[in-house]
């Protein structure tokens, strides 16, 4: 079993949406079995709209062309593209609530570290990151035995016209932004940086950064 303080991030790339599911819960299964320590998976995926459990018909208008799959994490529909950083972390939870809270924590502090006076909302359905009322962060998990899947998306510099098309997040008026449309010029491959050391630091845990052969290797028998 390895320490609490283990924390392994790994960068996975771009992967497509049900394979990405496929890679957290053969994770999620070893961090139960105590094979591997609490993880954070980073990545961007192909265009996709994904629905949340909590979806209901009407928010996902007819007549588009981008693909859409229906998953078991919390909250409602969502879009994720190419140019929006994607944290996957499967980890143990002792308290959800507690959990998600951490996780709107870090985003914030590595968004103001980027330079975007980032926060969080009061009431139902605004759970996740925002910059006055306009989102730049959602978050929706899974958890299963004690350990979560699932996790956060964070816009930096990817197209936000598909969230126009749908109810985003359930919300009919929501505006979505992102560091760019903040006027913040930073890439997604150094706010993957500052996300991550972020999320370590509000999880009080010691990152270990590790490729992914390392941790999608066989396990040995």
């Amino acid at each position: 079993m390895y320490g609490m303080s283990e924390f392994w991030t790994c960068h996975l790339g771009v992967v497509e949406y049900r394979e990405a599911v496929d890679i957290q819960e053969r994770l999620r299964a070893r961090v139960q079995a105590g094979e591997l320590p609490d993880l954070l998976l980073l990545l961007e995926h192909p265009p996709v709209y994904t629905l949340g459990r909590r979806s209901e018909p009407g928010e996902l208008p007819l007549g588009h062309d981008i693909p859409v799959v229906d998953t078991e994490r919390g909250g409602k529909l969502t879009y994720h593209g190419p140019g929006q950083l994607v944290g996957y972390p499967i980890m143990r939870v002792p308290n959800v609530r507690e959990f998600v809270a951490t996780m709107e924590r870090a985003l914030i502090a590595a968004l103001r570290d980027a330079g975007v006076p980032a926060g969080t909302r009061d009431g139902a359905g605004f759970t996740g990151v925002w910059v006055g009322d306009r989102k730049i962060g959602s978050i929706g998990i899974h958890v299963s035995r004690r350990v979560s899947m699932h996790g956060f998306a964070v816009n930096v510099d990817n197209d936000l016209a598909p969230f126009s098309a749908v109810v985003a997040c359930g919300l009919p008026d929501v505006r979505m932004t992102s560091l760019r449309e903040e006027g913040v010029a930073e890439g997604v491959d150094c706010f993957r940086k500052r996300a991550a050391y972020a999320f370590a630091r509000e999880f009080g845990r010691r990152q270990r950064i590790v490729t992914p052969r390392r941790l999608l290797e066989p396990v040995a028998v």
